[in-house]
């Protein structure tokens, strides 16, 4: 089972959505544009407060973590 980290190779601001992008073997920026085109949506409020939490509660992958998900 893949677990997810915030990433510290594919970040912008808090590293969740490149996070996502590896575990899911997407592109980071994919992610990205979707939870803006979300956000945009919905609103921006509960996303950003969901963002916050993710950031929060997600741990940061190590370097070597972030190496050997690269590699692979």
């Amino acid at each position: 089972m893949t677990k997810l980290y915030r990433s510290t190779v594919n970040k912008k601001i808090a590293g969740v959505c490149g996070g996502i992008g590896e575990m899911m073997d997407a592109d980071p920026t994919i992610v990205r544009l979707v939870v803006v085109i979300l956000a945009l949506v919905t609103g921006f409020f509960p996303l950003f407060i969901g963002y916050l939490i993710a950031w929060w509660i997600v741990p940061e992958a190590t370097q070597n973590h972030s190496d050997s998900r690269r590699a692979t």
